[in-house]
């Protein structure tokens, strides 16, 4: 099968799932039926057709896919192009730029929303809209689960920002020019003028944050069409591109390729390295876990590590790189220009959504423009561009995102400052008193998956004001957060066990040492076992930070950072029923 091509095979309308709804002679198919035509539809424009659903996240309040509602009307078009049935269902939306505490608190919310969504309705296969952060892993958990058909549409990239002569990466230079800020090198006229040129059109970040990462480890994954990651968002071609998922969907309903086909062990360890060959988000690290774990390939902390080793960055994308954005990263050959640099690491006899083999997929591929996808003898970093650290700090692991760091802070020891909470470090972080200095490990703790809650995305911690007066832009920070992928730092993050559970972070002390060393994957607190046993037994739990509610249930399931924050009951392995429509 090729992208353009099919196939000629056809399902016979029995064979369909939906054929349980609607095409038997019982009671409830002739109500399925009536309903329908409630609905305005003739049987002529259902009646043995795949039903294809398609899960818009689209909301008024989430920029990143305020577009999404139009651009259903392209998927719809191509269903209807290729002799199906859409049905257009709004699922949750996860505005990173407005959801608080965290979205990550409510991605497990949309995956289950997906799952029991697409089993409980007449729903043949599936197309998924989403792009921003969690949406992505939240989609494809969930239909995964399910493991019916699917085709991933990424929302896309917005425009690159404009001031003053500057192009603007969203998040990444907001964290820039906030600091100059701090630091009195901007004013306030400069920040008002920087708040319309920063995030210019609909569409995620530009950068290689978390959303250009995820939509481009679902391409690597081969669940959308190919070089679908990069369009931006605005860019006709974005509404191409959805019409012709709306069209592969029907072709992949009437070859019964399922997701179970498309996500393998190899279509995992190919997205991993394409993560780690960008220098994408470390968020992307835990997002990954967990859509492995629901289609049931085991992926650890460990293989990212392995693989970090044998891939070079290629990706001249901001933050990771030093000057290019994801409309760069696009015209430059986009996904499939930067697999073509990689092909020899990658696992190409796999199928993807849109042809038999990934290397058919990339026949062809080619890259326009070397200084942003990079040659192999010239690349960004020789090494993938996030590490695993290992250590009595952080015995289930932690990671850093070391190409975006301070060379001279990749081995260092200095004291920790210790805060232990985001509102308290906010309120003291500039007191004086603290004598903090550059010199200094940032250490904050109780931010993790529970202790957050929700593991927001906090890793980022600010540095004093008058370190910044001073010219001071990066100081070892550590933490069981999360980092925005579009910032930037030498940022240990994901520690785990979290403090908020008693993991050693818990029982460090203002003044210890805390020993970095990215080269040997270390993160030490140079404390000795004995008086760590000691902190220990003085420790208690504190309390829940929910009652009731989802937040409850949250509290109750979700897993460590190291094993993707899941929900145990989720991620378990077990079938579950087929309803029965009859």
């Amino acid at each position: 099968m090729t992208e353009s091509g099919t196939t000629g095979a056809r399902k016979r309308p029995e064979d369909l799932r939906s054929h349980q709804w609607y095409g038997t002679d019982g009671l409830r198919s002739f109500s399925h039926r009536a309903r329908t035509r409630q609905l305005g539809y003739l049987p002529e424009e259902h009646l043995g057709k795949p039903v294809i659903a398609i899960l818009n996240t689209w909301s008024d309040i989430n920029p990143c896919h305020v577009h999404l509602r139009d651009r259903a009307q392209a998927v719809k078009r191509g269903v209807w192009q290729a002799g199906g049935f859409p049905l257009e269902f709004p699922v949750s939306t996860l505005s990173e730029t407005f959801q608080k505490p965290t979205p990550m608190l409510y991605r497990n919310l949309l995956a289950m929303e997906t799952e029991e969504l697409l089993r409980s309705y007449p729903v043949d296969g599936a197309v998924l809209m989403g792009g921003c952060d969690k949406s992505t892993p939240a989609l494809l958990m969930g239909a995964a689960s399910v493991d019916l058909p699917a085709v991933f549409v990424p929302a896309g990239p917005m425009l690159p920002g404009h001031w003053r002569g500057e192009t603007l990466g969203s998040g990444t230079d907001m964290w820039k020019y906030w600091d100059d800020k701090r630091a009195g090198v901007i004013g306030d006229c400069e920040m008002q003028e920087l708040e319309s040129g920063l995030a210019r059109s609909p569409g995620h970040c530009m950068t290689m944050g978390t959303a250009s990462t995820l939509t481009a480890a679902a391409e690597a994954l081969g669940v959308t069409i190919p070089g679908a990651s990069s369009i931006p968002a605005v860019d006709s071609g974005h509404d191409r591109m959805a019409a012709a998922a709306g069209m592969r969907i029907v072709e992949l309903v009437h070859r019964d390729r399922k997701l179970s086909d498309i996500l393998t062990a190899d279509a995992f360890e190919d997205a991993v390295t394409t993560v780690l060959g960008l220098g994408g988000s470390t968020n992307a690290v835990i997002h990954l876990i967990a859509m492995a774990g629901r289609a049931g390939v085991a992926l650890t902390l460990d293989d990212f590590d392995r693989v970090a080793r044998t891939v070079p960055v290629l990706a001249n994308v901001r933050p990771g790189g030093q000057t290019y954005l994801m409309e760069d990263f696009h015209f430059a050959g986009g996904l499939p220009g930067f697999l073509s640099r990689i092909e020899d690491l990658l696992h190409l006899e796999r199928p993807t959504v849109s042809h038999d083999t990934l290397r058919e997929q990339l026949a062809g591929a080619q890259v326009h423009h070397d200084d942003v996808i990079r040659p192999r003898d010239k690349p960004v970093a020789d090494e993938g561009g996030v590490a695993v650290l290992r250590g009595n700090l952080c015995p289930d692991g932690a990671v850093i995102k070391h190409i975006a760091a301070e060379p001279h802070l990749l081995r260092h020891t200095g004291p920790a400052v210790v805060f232990d909470d985001y509102r308290t470090m906010q309120r003291t972080i500039n007191d004086p008193d603290l004598g903090i200095t550059a010199d200094h490990v940032l250490v904050l703790r109780n931010s993790g998956p529970k202790g957050g809650p929700g593991m927001p995305e906090y890793g980022m911690l600010p540095l004093p004001d008058h370190l910044l007066k001073q010219g001071v832009r990066d100081m070892v920070r550590i933490s069981d957060a999360r980092m925005s992928g579009t910032s930037y730092g030498t940022c240990v993050l994901h520690i785990a066990p979290e403090s908020y559970v008693g993991g050693p972070l818990a029982l460090v002390r203002t003044g210890d040492l805390i020993t970095l060393d990215v080269e040997r994957r270390l993160l030490r607190l140079e404390v000795d076992d004995e008086e760590l046993e000691r902190r220990r037994a003085q420790w208690t739990p504190p309390p829940a930070r929910y009652e009731r509610g989802y937040g409850a249930l949250y509290n109750e399931q979700i897993t460590q950072a190291d094993t993707g924050c899941d929900f145990e009951f989720l991620a378990r392995p077990g079938t579950v029923q087929d309803p029965y429509a009859g």
